[in-house]
């Protein structure tokens, strides 16, 4: 019984790496004049090469266009035992697993 708690939790901490992911194609408008990096929905420009944080997802520019992944998995893809919930702090773009009886306390899973 104690292998499959282990072999439960360690699916768990598998799915943690599981994230969304989105891919915004570059657009080219004017083949005369080349776009310079990649824009994001709000129309900020990104330089070919860059990496940064948008909404809690971590993106790249490429010269085929913006890809993101969210850094904070999604409570639907992630086995949560049940007497734990996830706590996200997207301010931080941050998330723990603690104890319902007691947030102050982490899920341990061994």
């Amino acid at each position: 019984m104690a292998s499959l708690h282990v072999f439960l939790c360690l699916l768990g901490l598998v799915a943690l790496c599981n994230s969304a992911c989105l891919f915004v194609p570059l657009e080219i408008k004017d083949m005369n004049n080349p776009p310079k990096g990649c824009t994001d929905r709000d129309g900020k420009q990104y330089d070919f090469g860059s990496e940064v944080v948008i909404d809690c997802m971590s993106c790249s520019c490429t010269n085929d266009g913006l890809s993101c992944c969210d850094m904070i998995p999604s409570p639907n893809t992630v086995m949560i035992p049940m007497e734990c919930e996830m706590i996200v702090n997207r301010q931080a773009c941050s998330f723990k697993l603690v104890l319902k009886s007691d947030n102050t306390k982490e899920c341990s899973f061994f």
